[in-house]
């Protein structure tokens, strides 16, 4: 409905519409129009003269103000005016007394110099949100009365009290204070609470939180062992901040170790690993990096979706950057991964870590990789002092701008009685029906030479006669047994050419064959088959040594 329309209508609206016409109406246009001329004179008469700003009283404007208002003049700031709401504040204050002296709700604050500083210049200051003696908030201003640079002139101080802004401010910090500590809380619960410690690797792991000013970001890390021997090793972040970012981390590094449990070659991984972010949230990115030890090899095979380069120094101290092959982000799609490789022999130090440890505003991020390598080829100790060395050498601390994720592994070079717990041994398999009887007395001969309790010896032997008939009934050449013993298992591998992997089934009583994986189950701690890079497949299974 139109109520201007209908409002013409109603009484007294013409009255108002002629009041608020000019004064002065020209007097060939007095009569026109729905209002006479007689009652605009009137109207006009009767107006009251408004008086102007300069005639106003200022001591009884400044007394009336609810901002708190107070006159200092002099050197030492002699008290010449302060106005109701000034007294109401912080009470009576004697007139021509020094501020330092009767004044000291100033004092406190330390508005003393500011006062001057603002006498000597003749420039206004202002001193935001500062909490007085009455437990109000007020921002001061401070503003010059006389010439610059006048010792005798005086500062007008005018405080406005921002108490409800400033308590909204706090609640809002309190808030952000609170989102922050959940997020934090919820990044370390999803982080490994302990590192999988490999039979051959030592490995540490660090992450700090950015400063109190950072929203926690999505890194993370992982260690997990994959069976015979082999390990595998994730560094990741999430591109954002907060719960979300951590949230999906958590999804992410879940996946992580789903996925490696099927012992797929790392670009592979993430491969699966891409879908599923795109799935999780498709504005949402993360940079990850997947590697694979294998003991056997002396090789870290790897793959990365976007992240930083791996950083190796090798026995003699030289630090290699692993630039290629470098894909996309998770969560870009559309993008084939491939897998690199680089020597991670006895001795050898690698470095995962995340872009919170080497980028850096003020400088390009290949300088921040390149401080690191230096840092790296200086770096001694276990991996616990290396990465707490390299975390320092990069100058992060409690308020450092971004999250830091470091994972460091070592392949200690063993010597002397604590080399003699690790041992390999290997038998190259050639078809025929004296292939088996080969393995079963090439596995008695090197678990008796190693000194096995009886039990395990037999274990052993009845295991890999087991893994060598299954791989010659099922495989092609080339076969391959391997024995290998650390300080905690003995690991029994067969290789061949054929890429079809077993698995587990029940034997009907009128089957032939098909017992074979399902006995070493049974007998060993632990068994597995993968595909070969080069083609092919190997069959392990492990025991674990008894104490002592």
């Amino acid at each position: 409905m139109n109520f201007t329309r209908w409002s013409a209508r109603l009484p007294g609206t013409q009255r108002r519409a002629a009041a608020r016409t000019e004064h002065a109406v020209p007097p060939d246009r007095r009569g026109e129009g729905s209002v006479p001329a007689a009652r605009v004179e009137q109207l006009t008469d009767d107006s009251p003269c408004l008086p102007a700003v300069d005639e106003l009283p200022a001591r009884d404007v400044l007394d009336r103000v609810p901002a708190l208002v107070a006159l200092v003049q002099g050197p030492d700031h002699h008290i010449a005016y302060v106005n109701d709401a000034y007294t109401t504040a912080f009470g009576v204050r004697p007139p021509g007394a020094p501020a330092r002296e009767a004044l000291p709700e100033l004092a406190e604050l330390g508005l003393l110099p500011l006062l001057d500083q603002v006498l000597r210049s003749g420039k206004p200051r202002t001193l935001k949100s500062r909490k007085a003696l009455d437990g109000r908030t007020y921002t001061f201003t401070c503003t010059p009365v006389a010439e610059n640079g006048d010792q005798d002139g005086g500062v007008l101080l005018f405080a406005t009290d921002v108490t409800d802004h400033a308590e909204a401010a706090e609640r809002l910090r309190a808030s952000e204070r609170r989102q922050r500590e959940t997020a934090v809380t919820l990044q370390r619960s999803l982080l490994p609470q302990e590192l999988e410690q490999p039979d051959d690797l030592r490995i540490a792991a660090t992450y700090q939180p950015g400063g109190t000013e950072a929203a926690v970001g999505g890194d993370w890390y992982d260690v997990i062992t994959l069976g015979g021997g082999r390990t595998a090793l994730v560094i990741g972040d999430v591109m954002g901040r907060g719960v979300r970012a951590a949230a999906v981390m958590g999804q992410l590094r879940t996946a992580v170790r789903a996925y490696a449990r099927l012992d797929l070659p790392p670009h592979e991984v993430l491969q699966l690993l891409d879908g599923l972010a795109t799935e999780i949230d498709a504005n949402q990115i993360a940079t990850c990096a997947y590697a694979v030890h294998d003991p056997n090899e002396g090789r870290l095979v790897y793959a990365s979706a976007g992240h930083l380069p791996i950083l190796v120094r090798d026995e003699n101290g030289s630090v290699l950057r692993t630039d290629e092959p470098n894909g996309p982000p998770l969560g870009t799609g559309g993008w084939i991964h491939t897998s690199g490789s680089v020597p991670l022999g006895p001795g050898s130090t690698a470095v995962l870590y995340t872009d919170g440890l080497v980028e850096r505003r003020n400088e390009d991020l290949d300088e921040g990789i390149a401080a690191l390598e230096r840092a790296l080829a200086g770096a001694t100790g276990t991996p616990q002092v290396i990465c707490d060395r390299l975390v320092r050498s990069a100058g992060v601390t409690a308020d450092h701008d971004d999250d830091v994720a470091v994972l460091v592994l070592q392949h200690p070079a063993r010597t002397g009685p604590d080399g003699e717990l690790f041992r390999n041994a290997a038998l190259e398999l050639l078809g025929g029906v004296e292939a088996a009887p080969r393995a079963r007395a090439f596995a008695s001969g090197v678990l008796t030479s190693w000194r096995f309790p009886v039990e395990l010896h037999d274990l052993g032997v009845l295991a890999t006669s087991e893994l060598v008939a299954n791989s010659l009934q099922h495989g092609t050449p080339p076969m391959r047994l391997r024995l290998r013993r650390t300080d905690r298992r003995l690991i029994i591998e067969v290789t061949d050419g054929d890429d079809h992997l077993p698995r587990r089934r029940r034997a009907e009583p009128g089957d032939e064959s098909g017992r074979g994986i399902a006995i070493v189950a049974t007998i060993a701690s632990g068994w597995g088959s993968r595909r070969t890079p080069g083609g092919g497949k190997a069959v392990w299974c492990e025991f674990v040594l008894p104490k002592g």
